[in-house]
């Protein structure tokens, strides 16, 4: 009797279970969304046009990206006139970005983010687990940085093709970050895109990286890589303790704005094709300039070594396209002042930043840290001489 009771109730459950999944196929939560968008295309358009509204899912595929988009079959409006004041997701895409990203070429997810061939909400937004890529929407832009949103989180998306621009049209965030990343002298310490200094890690694909590589134990608020960044760029001894990295002091939105231009640097597999004009490669880097001469001239010395990189040597014209460090026209005066040794000293054994620069990028002889000396005194004596010349 046990036995048939149980089998009974086994039964009902499973014809539950199956009447369940027949119901929610049956009335799919895109039904709703394409019913009303209809109703809409009625209202404004005529029936004529509301027929002509597709029904069911609507698919992308994408063989330049690789990807299927299921994206149109709850936004139908996208490519649609009329509907621009409408909520999502029945409003009318802005149509200045397609007119160059199309969507049958480009489709949605590798601008938005989300989970391209999924039809429910949830796991189309990628608001599931296991699914790293959700929605570069308001939602998730404001859980990641004070006033940040949406349109400037999409960013992190748009340079993962258009990073070797110095500029991208819309792009007004990252456009800060590439700004902050030649006037703080970043790659005076970090390589990127093959150029710039081993002190600090490499980031040149810094977006692909793991986030258990991050630690956050010293991260207040949720763990993620883009909090990480955030609060690096604000304090970045704050965070990691003994780092040789200065506070900038930035502000909350150049702090951001370098986030987002780091965490976009990752690989993006899109086909050739889509790049058009779109650099393909890094510029050119600027060197130091000088008012006149050459690395052979007076100075000269500053500039064969790398020293210009950071630094000015303003009494001998040098001009660096990164002046980090001080002017090292007055080094051999200032290093007794703010560190209380001699020039001499403080080249043999240097401390902070300097320490790092010997140790790992500009790793000099003992004869060389000679001839540095030298080289320093005989500009601050040219300083001296040009203060002291009658004007």
């Amino acid at each position: 009797m046990l036995e048939r009771v149980t089998a009974l109730t086994l039964g009902v459950l499973l014809l539950a279970a199956t009447l369940a999944v027949a119901v929610r196929d049956a009335r799919p939560e895109y039904g709703a969304r394409q019913a009303r968008f209809r109703q809409l295309v009625e209202q404004r358009l005529g029936a004529e046009a509301a027929a002509a509204v597709p029904a069911g899912i609507q698919q992308i595929w994408l063989p330049g990206v690789g990807r299927a988009d299921r994206c149109p079959t709850c936004h139908q409006a996208v490519v649609w006139r009329g509907f621009e004041r409408e909520t999502h997701p029945w409003r009318t895409h802005p149509p200045a970005i397609l007119s160059s990203h199309p969507v049958e070429r480009f489709g949605c997810t590798i601008c938005h983010g989300g989970q391209g061939w999924a039809v429910a909400t949830a796991a189309a937004h990628g608001h599931v687990p296991n699914w790293s890529e959700p929605l570069l929407g308001d939602a998730l832009a404001a859980s990641l940085a004070p006033g940040l949103r949406g349109r400037q989180l999409q960013q992190v998306a748009c340079n993962g093709c258009h990073r070797y621009e110095s500029r991208t049209a819309g792009a007004e965030v990252v456009n800060r970050g590439k700004q902050l990343l030649e006037e703080k002298g970043c790659r005076a310490c970090h390589r990127v895109d093959g150029r710039g200094g081993l002190i600090g890690p490499d980031l040149t694909w810094e977006g692909d990286k793991y986030p258990g590589q991050f630690d956050y134990a010293r991260l207040s608020g949720r763990p993620t890589v883009f909090g990480w960044h955030l609060a690096h760029f604000a304090d970045p001894r704050a965070l990691v303790p003994g780092s040789v990295m200065p506070n900038f002091h930035l502000s909350v939105g150049d702090a951001a704005a370098l986030t987002v231009l780091a965490t976009s640097w990752r690989t993006v597999a899109v086909d050739p094709s889509l790049l058009g004009a779109t650099p393909r490669r890094p510029a050119p880097p600027a060197g130091p300039t000088r008012a006149a001469g050459d690395a052979e001239g007076p100075g000269g010395w500053f500039i064969r070594t790398g020293c210009a990189q950071c630094h000015d040597v303003t009494v001998f014209g040098v001009k660096s396209p990164t002046p980090i460090g001080p002017d090292l026209s007055t080094a051999a005066e200032d290093t007794e002042r703010r560190f209380s040794v001699p020039i001499e000293t403080f080249v043999r054994n240097p401390t902070g930043v300097m320490e790092a620069v010997f140790a790992r990028q500009l790793m000099l002889s003992p004869a060389q840290k000679d001839e540095a000396v030298r080289e320093l005194r005989a500009a601050w004596a040219a300083e001296q001489a040009r203060a002291a010349a009658p004007r």
